[in-house]
């Protein structure tokens, strides 16, 4: 009888496990990835068999710390230990208990490690007042404001992020076979090899090109290129988006909206960079953006307390995190008030003051 084939799929399970493995412990090492990327591109199955094994252990992880499960867990490798002590050497039978033992071992392992590196994000982060610059596997570079969240999926096929708080600048390594998407609110920005960044607020996404190009689609709406209002006019938002400008579009638009307004102005990469080297400049921004922005560094956070503070629109120049500097500014140009409550600093600013300067 021919055992070929038992024995090139027991290979191919054996070795899926052990990357699944290697996947559930973390971060591998450079050479390890170029490895597993061989392995994925030497045989179309080894990914397939790689889905297998992970697709099972999903299937099973709400039960995988159950008593039974751990039961059958430890019987397992008992008898997978004896089997091969008796058994050492006699080629496909002894192959099968070892793939078998280490799935088994595997999956449990693994139902309790937690997110999967290859076949869902990994997630980046900052504090509040912390700053991170990340080097992706690809050779792309993520520089994260304070306070941001970014996760991050990549296949063979594309080259997944999403925005999920706060503002990042992502410079893409360039491989047109790899398209990269960053999700931010209701906007996907997809560029090859460019560099921009986007900022998510609570209503609005800014997108700012340095340079290349990206293209800009409605993510509702299954990769259909976003189409905005501009004044008269009515075109897809990244034909208004080239290198030094910068595109507001609205965080959560109604999803029957087939048109969103959209405002666009030039962006000086100094400024718009400014928070990397530890500043915030604000040009006739709402006093809502400035509060937000600063409160991804601020020690005591800062609110809105009433429409007077609400309406005000403010420019300056000011240390990431200095929120005495601002309120003391916000004080002088437009006598606003500001109350320490339980939970930050509250500022108000009486309808009856002089109009702002």
């Amino acid at each position: 009888m021919n055992r070929a084939p038992l024995s090139s799929d027991l290979e191919r399970a054996e070795r899926a496990a052990t990357w699944a493995a290697r996947l559930t412990d973390g971060q591998m090492p450079v050479e390890q990835q170029r490895e597993f990327q061989a392995w994925l591109d030497a045989d179309a199955g080894n990914e397939g068999a790689l889905r297998e094994i992970v697709g099972a252990w999903h299937a099973v992880e709400h039960y995988a710390a159950s008593a039974e499960v751990m039961a059958l867990r430890e019987a397992a490798l008992a008898s997978a230990g004896r089997t091969m002590h008796r058994r050492a050497g006699r080629g496909p039978q002894l192959r099968l208990i070892r793939a078998a033992a280490a799935v088994l071992v595997l999956f449990v392992a693994a139902a309790g490690a937690g997110a999967w590196m290859w076949l869902t994000p990994r997630t980046y982060e900052t504090g509040v007042g912390e700053r991170r610059v990340v080097a992706l596997n690809d050779g792309s570079k993520l520089s994260l404001d304070a306070d941001t969240i970014v996760k991050v999926a990549y296949t063979r096929e594309n080259r997944k992020l999403w925005l999920e708080r706060g503002r990042a600048r992502f410079e893409v390594a360039k491989n047109p076979l790899r398209p990269f998407s960053v999700t931010a609110g209701d906007e996907v920005v997809v560029a090859t090899g460019t560099a921009f960044s986007v900022e998510l607020l609570q209503q609005q996404v800014h997108v700012v090109l340095y340079e290349g190009h990206v293209m800009l689609l409605d993510r509702n709406s299954d990769g259909v290129r976003r189409t905005v209002a501009l004044g008269a006019k009515t075109l897809p938002a990244d034909q208004l988006l080239g290198p030094g400008r910068e595109l507001i579009l609205p965080a959560h638009p109604s999803p029957q909206a087939t048109v969103v307004p959209a405002a666009v102005a030039p962006s000086d990469p100094v400024r718009s960079l400014s928070w990397e080297g530890g500043q915030l400049v604000f040009e006739d921004e709402s006093l809502a953006t400035v509060v937000e922005r600063m409160n991804r560094y601020a020690e005591r956070p800062l609110a809105i307390g009433n429409a007077g503070a609400a309406r005000l629109r403010v420019s300056g120049v000011f240390r990431a995190g200095d929120t005495d500097a601002l309120v003391q500014g916000l004080a002088a140009a437009f006598d606003v008030k500001a109350r320490n409550g339980p939970d930050g600093i509250v500022l108000f600013r009486d309808e009856t003051s002089r109009p702002p300067a």
